[in-house]
């Protein structure tokens, strides 16, 4: 059961089909989908059907700005071993995002990341968090790089099966203990 998360800026809230035409005006951009190997977004029917499917697992949340109007700007979720190529035990997940592009490079993404990964080593007592990127995306290799991620291994020959593409992708880790040791040394 999800509950709603908040940072300075940002509520990290359910989906809900009221969301569609929001989640359609960021999900038909181009350079979106793509990159996180999802296609465009071709029409609002279409979004209402990802909310009622991929948006609607537990633990898959709308970021929204605090004190605006709850309207979602992107999505972030922890994704478990029944759903994961890269988390295959009870105590692990993998982490995904993504922010409309009008709100990249304002550091949101990273912020609601922090809270995704507090939220799943403090209160759902994850040991292990994986987030993925395909090379060449810069913005969430960068993401990953300011979280403490490591990386942990390459598939050269990464089946996207919404694209049917295949690329590299560098898949990286965070442990309970290093993300322990750096929330320690920032205080």
């Amino acid at each position: 059961m999800s509950m709603i998360l908040e940072t300075d800026r940002l509520i990290l809230r359910r989906w809900t089909e009221d969301d569609a035409s929001v989640l359609f005006k960021y999900a038909k951009d181009k350079r979106v989908g793509p990159a996180a190997g999802w296609p465009v977004h071709e029409s609002e029917k279409y979004s209402l059907a990802i909310i009622r499917t991929v948006l609607s697992k537990d633990e898959v949340y709308a970021i929204c700005f605090k004190g605006g109007n709850n309207e979602p700007i992107g999505s972030i979720g922890l994704t478990f071993s029944d759903g994961s190529n890269n988390a295959t035990k009870d105590n692990e997940a993998e982490l995904g995002y993504w922010v409309g592009y009008p709100f990249w490079s304002n550091g949101i993404a990273t912020e609601a990341a922090e809270e995704m990964i507090r939220h799943g080593f403090s209160d759902i007592g994850l040991e292990k968090i994986y987030c993925a990127y395909f090379f060449g995306n810069e913005q969430s290799k960068r993401v990953q790089e300011k979280l403490g991620f490591k990386l942990s291994h390459v598939n050269k020959m990464c089946e996207v099966k919404l694209l049917g593409e295949v690329r590299c992708e560098l898949v990286n880790v965070l442990t309970k203990l290093d993300w322990e040791l750096t929330k320690n040394t920032k205080l």
